[in-house]
């Protein structure tokens, strides 16, 4: 599947580059063919060719987002260990710290007392 897409990406990139190429080598050499006016699009090739210019990036980029994530494959999320193991209370980690001595007796019970246990 992902020869495929590459197959498929490129073929489609080198199409999108070399065909307006060949269409322009094939158009009449004309003079007025650069000259504003008569026959252009007008008004409305002002206001709508900058939008269908963003809508064209907007769907290579899309094709580009979506490619690499078939490529890839999906995302996992964060590989990161949880904070704490599930069912383990603030006062298990307190007591750990007692039994291996990183804290002294009057400390732990104070801690306990804050944390109201």
């Amino acid at each position: 599947m992902r020869k495929l897409m590459i197959a498929i990406f490129w073929a489609a990139s080198a199409a999108l580059t070399l065909g307006p190429s060949g269409v322009l080598a094939q158009a009449p050499a004309s003079a007025d063919r650069y000259a504003y006016g008569h026959h252009m699009m007008g008004w409305y090739g002002m206001i709508f060719g900058p939008l269908f210019m963003v809508l064209l990036l907007a769907v290579l980029i899309a094709a580009v987002v979506l490619m690499v994530r078939a490529a890839v494959g999906p995302w996992k999320g964060s590989t990161a260990p949880p904070l704490a193991p599930p069912g383990r209370t603030p006062l298990d980690f307190l007591k750990e710290r007692f039994a291996r001595g990183e804290i002294d007796k009057n400390e732990f019970e104070e801690r306990r007392r804050l944390l109201g246990e």
